[in-house]
């Protein structure tokens, strides 16, 4: 999964949804980089799993222009 900027979506990172809300990636299933936990998600197949402010986790199944990344996290 990409950015709109094409930057890979990696677990750890903050990013900035639709322009108002943030979250953090706990898991970016298309390239298997997960927060601890963040595994479990795996089943999905595909996309990446944040946590948002605004409601929780959130599964984002393919690229979404309305992400944008903020800063880069720690990558375990």
């Amino acid at each position: 999964m990409k950015y709109s900027d094409e930057q890979l979506v990696l677990a750890g990172d903050v990013v900035q949804i639709a322009g108002k809300y943030r979250g953090t990636v706990i898991a970016a299933i298309d390239d298997k980089s997960y927060l601890p936990g963040g595994e479990d998600w795996e089943y999905l197949g595909r996309g990446a799993m944040i946590k948002t402010d605004f409601g929780g986790l959130v599964h984002y199944p393919e690229d979404d222009g309305d992400l944008v990344l903020v800063r880069r996290g720690v990558s375990p």
